[in-house]
């Protein structure tokens, strides 16, 4: 993998970490177009450059990390169920990750999820703050996420509106429980990574630190622009784009197209 490479696959990662809209299926799109997703180092590397993502939440919402012990035992009990079923079900989960075609219908149904989200959720009436048994609720809808096209996001969001919180809460939530959640799938990704007998040479490393950096830079971006449309205008745009972007994959796989194009 180049740096011009590792650069695009750090901007695709900030962009749509924290937005509804699926990271790692657009990961695994973008990495399959530069035909290098088979590279055991480039799976590695689209999974550690989260940690450029999380330190950007970590950097414009650090005020709320310093609230009380009530905060952080709702982050805890929500990241437990992904936890558990992650841990159980990694191998069928890395099998899914090849498969183009879930990614590109996870995509469609979420997309019209979204577009329905408008009529199912009234904003005005909603809490700004999960109770513990709301976040651990929240908490199993992000493992429906481990189903690549889902978007951890856009499951915890969802989540998040059931429990009746606000869309800019809900979105909230989402960040801080995506701290813990991508942390622990960075470090255990890097562990399986060294047990394999691999490890990282100077070019490697390079292309790690150029990967979070940009990754971190652009999730800053992300992230502020994601809440200002979220609270003036709600998730139907999201929902079209997905959609959009989910037929045109399907399009191609089945027009006999290469899936190192999609």
């Amino acid at each position: 993998m180049s740096v011009f490479e590792a650069i695009v696959l750090a901007v695709v990662e900030g962009l749509t970490e924290f937005l509804p809209v699926s990271s790692t299926g657009h990961m695994i799109i973008v990495s399959s177009w530069l035909g290098i997703a088979n590279d055991p180092f480039v799976k590695t590397f689209t999974v550690a450059i989260q940690l450029g993502a999380i330190l950007s939440v970590l950097v414009l919402y650090w005020r709320r990390f310093f609230q009380t012990i009530n905060f952080y035992v709702k982050l805890f009990v929500a990241f437990i169920p992904a936890a558990v079923i992650g841990f159980l079900l990694n191998n069928f989960i890395d099998q899914l990750l090849e498969r183009v075609e879930v990614v590109a219908i996870m995509l469609i149904l979420g997309g019209i999820l979204f577009l329905l989200i408008g009529n199912l959720f009234k904003d005005d009436e909603g809490s700004k703050e999960p109770s513990t048994l709301s976040a651990l609720k929240i908490g199993f809808f992000q493992c429906i996420a481990m189903i690549p096209g889902v978007s951890r996001s856009a499951a915890t969001i969802i989540g998040g509106l059931t429990q009746k919180l606000t869309r800019q809460a809900a979105a909230e939530f989402s960040f801080f429980l995506a701290v813990p959640t991508m942390f622990a799938a960075t470090a255990y990704k890097l562990l399986k990574y060294y047990k394999t007998g691999s490890s990282f040479g100077q070019q490697e490393i390079l292309l790690l630190v150029v990967g979070n950096v940009v990754a971190f830079v652009v999730a800053l971006i992300a992230i502020k622009s994601f809440i200002y449309l979220v609270a003036r205008r709600g998730f139907k745009e999201f929902g079209y784009y997905r959609i959009a972007l989910g037929l045109i994959i399907l399009v191609l796989l089945y027009s006999g197209k290469s899936l190192t194009i999609f």
